[in-house]
């Protein structure tokens, strides 16, 4: 007999068998992916973690497993993780390991395999996958040396991932270019449009400000290649000709009244093509990408082919009674197109010229890049055999104008199917996307201020172009990404000024005067004097923009949203160079008078404050 009472072994009994009961299954949430911008949309978590610290190196072999792995040791030391040695050989636990493997199709040109655990691999099937995979592991370590460990393959839908810029009247800084794209690069957009002016040694009667130096741009270009950043140089033509040809008359347009047209080239010319195509040339000695843009939009802006009799008449001269004027400009973009092919370049037009009034088609190895919404739409131009790239104007941002609205775009979904005019159900065709910076009126914004704005969009196209177009369902969710992983390493805070407020005296040559230096919103400052603040106003204006050189600075009325009064202080040996913000010319003192200069032209006064 049992000594135990019989209660207790009833409840011990109930005991066993709420022990042996199944159990109801709890609903396990999977970890979110790490966080990165764009968003991961494969990502097999594991157990552990990835701890980056002082022992790790970064494995790297071949030629361009190297050089990814050397991109990567500078981008760690700018981004503040030390010096990491590049070794080759065995990995050990900490290690980062970078490895190209060409079997590895599935990838692609640009996508990668990372994983993360006792060590952690970047494995790309080319060079271009490799450093993407780097630029993941960046973003991750920029908000945690402990990586959780796991496993991603992350593979762009679209191969072209883009920023245009108009440089092409008002000059923007090479500092602001040099972190435009470390800046695509740490978001995986691969392509930057730049339509711009390079100073030419062989027209010197074109080299009106608003230029680069040649040595500008290979600077520039050399950092576009190693962030693998295509930069593809624009000349527009044969319309906005005018930073060119403005003093070539024998090169511009006449109408029937006489009037010569310093914006339209006249395709009808031979020389004009000469010149065009010497101008090409001249790029080619500084740009290394494989495409070249001609622009192609907008010839008979505020006018009509009516008013230009010498075009139909080329036209029908070449192409017989039933040609028309469209026929002409086709006929010099299919020119230009054969003189690139014949130089190894792949021509880009903008799409608005295309109206369906031509019988000459367009070569339709011509990538179309479609901003405007016209009689021929995006569906037709694919079915014509036609690439094309999504420039919507719904994704330009315009200084003094109109900006895209990016939250709206995120909260529809947007995506590079969304063109002005039509929706494609289908991606066939498409080559991706891009975001567009438009200087059209070049004072109703600083280049700092137009940083602001830029910044998200980057993020947004860099995301629906590479993944998923809504991975959060917030638009204050997806912008929290962009956040959490910062800026790209060796992007530089341009919005510095390098002395404290307060009132100096600026003495430069022999010219002297007090002001009261007080920092802008936008990081520049303003400088207060008896007679009011100091601005440059005169002269000939070039989209509101006094671009002038020999211009005098003067002390006009003091007005906070007045950007020619704002101004930059570039510390130089010796004191500090002074230059408009908007104008981008330093000042230079010239029989007693404060005047502006592009660098290169005249040297800049250096001014000492005390």
């Amino acid at each position: 007999m049992s000594t135990f009472p019989r209660r207790q072994i009833v409840g011990a009994v109930a005991a066993l068998a709420l022990l042996l009961a199944p159990v109801p299954a709890v609903a396990q949430e999977e970890p979110e992916p790490p966080v990165t911008v764009p968003a991961l949309t494969d990502w097999t978590p594991e157990s552990g973690s990835y701890d980056f610290g002082p022992g790790t190196r970064l494995v790297a072999e071949s030629p361009a497993e190297l050089r990814v792995a050397d991109t990567l040791a500078d981008d760690l030391r700018a981004a503040g993780h030390g010096t990491v040695p590049v070794v080759g050989g065995g990995a050990r636990t900490g290690d980062i390991v970078v490895d190209i493997q060409p079997s590895r199709k599935p990838l692609g040109a640009e996508g990668y395999e990372l994983r993360a655990g006792k060590r952690l691999s970047v494995t790309g099937a080319t060079e271009a996958g490799a450093f993407y995979g780097t630029r993941t592991l960046l973003q991750l370590l920029a908000q945690d040396d402990r990586i959780p460990a796991g496993r991603t393959v992350d593979v762009p839908r679209y191969k072209e991932r883009g920023v245009g810029v108009c440089a092409c009247y008002i000059h923007i800084t090479v500092p602001w270019l040099e972190n435009l794209v470390r800046e695509m690069a740490y978001n995986k957009l691969n392509q930057l449009l730049l339509e711009l002016k390079v100073k030419s040694d062989a027209h010197p009667e074109a080299n009106t400000w608003g230029y680069f130096t040649k040595d500008e741009i290979r600077r520039l270009v050399a950092i576009g290649d190693k962030y693998h950043v295509e930069i593809i140089p624009e000349i527009n033509s044969p319309g906005h000709m005018d930073p060119w040809i403005e003093n070539r008359p024998d090169l511009q347009l006449t109408d029937t009244d006489g009037n010569k047209q310093t914006a339209r080239l006249d395709i009808t010319q031979p020389e004009a093509f000469s010149y065009y195509t010497s101008l090409i040339d001249e790029y080619a000695q500084v740009f290394t990408a494989t495409s070249w843009h001609m622009g192609a939009d907008e010839y008979m802006l505020g006018s009509d082919f009516a008013k230009y009799p010498q075009i139909l008449k080329y036209a029908q001269e070449k192409y017989g009674p039933d040609a028309t004027p469209q026929d002409a400009f086709v006929d010099f973009i299919n020119r230009v197109h054969a003189y690139a092919a014949a130089k190894g370049k792949k021509l880009r037009i903008w799409n608005d010229g295309l109206t369906g009034a031509n019988t000459v088609p367009v070569e339709t190895d011509t990538t179309v890049e479609h901003w405007l919404n016209v009689a021929v739409k995006p569906s037709q131009l694919i079915d014509q055999g036609y690439s094309l790239m999504n420039a919507s104007y719904s994704l330009y941002l315009i200084r003094g104008g109109f900006h895209s609205d990016t939250g709206s775009l995120y909260d529809q979904s947007w995506d590079p199917r969304s063109f002005e005019g039509e929706k494609l159900t289908s991606s066939a065709g498409i080559t991706g996307a891009k975001i567009s910076l438009w200087p059209d009126n070049g004072r109703g914004e600083t280049e700092n201020e137009v940083a602001v704005g830029l910044w998200p969009a980057l993020r947004h196209v860099a995301q629906a172009t590479w993944g998923e177009p809504h991975p959060d369902a917030t638009y204050a969710e997806f912008t929290a990404r962009g956040t959490a992983v910062g800026h790209a390493p060796g992007w530089r805070d341009l919005t510095r000024t390098p002395v404290a407020d307060g009132t100096y005296t600026f003495q430069a040559d022999g010219v002297s005067f007090d002001a009261e230096v007080a920092r802008t919103p936008d990081g520049y400052v303003t400088l207060r004097g008896p007679a009011g603040c100091l601005a440059v106003s005169g002269g000939k204006l070039t989209l509101n923009v006094p671009l002038q050189p020999g211009v005098e600075a003067t002390w006009d009325t003091c007005a906070a949203a007045n950007t020619l009064q704002r101004w930059e202080l570039q510390r130089v040996a010796g004191g500090y160079r002074l230059v408009n913000v908007i104008t981008q010319m330093a000042m230079s003192v010239t029989d007693g008078r404060i005047v502006q200069y592009p660098p290169d032209q005249h040297p800049p006064a250096v001014w000492h404050l005390t």
